[in-house]
């Protein structure tokens, strides 16, 4: 399963990175290991609606359940998020990124995460 995550680099920029969470063949289909979590936020935006460069306001996993958005990071990287995708926001200090709802509304869930969430964890 992808995950698109935005993070902070040492350039205090946001960037952006791309990997597969690993899964394990289980009783019914695969599964990932368990990870905590706080809670869930459930969200609709409007469709051309942007936030120009902001901060993710605590870790959290966004995961798009309908529309389409793209986030742009502080160094030009882009990732069109739709149906089914995953960011791990995860630029909580620095310069921060763009959001641009392209299709809308759009709804999603953001499921925030513990401060010490351990990303290298999540990578397998």
């Amino acid at each position: 399963m992808r995950i698109v995550r935005i993070y902070t680099g040492d350039d205090e920029q946001s960037h952006l990175e791309e990997f597969d969470v690993p899964m394990e063949p289980g009783r019914y289909g695969s599964l990932s290991a368990q990870f905590d979590a706080l809670g869930v936020i459930f969200r609709e935006t409007p469709p051309g609606g942007e936030l120009d460069f902001h901060n993710a306001p605590r870790r959290q996993f966004v995961v798009t359940l309908e529309g389409l958005a793209e986030g742009e990071g502080g160094d030009g990287s882009k990732a069109q998020l739709g149906a089914g995708d995953i960011l791990l926001a995860d630029d909580i200090t620095g310069q921060g990124h763009i959001t641009r709802d392209i299709e809308g509304p759009r709804r999603s869930l953001f499921i925030p995460l513990p401060e010490d969430f351990d990303v290298d964890g999540l990578r397998g």
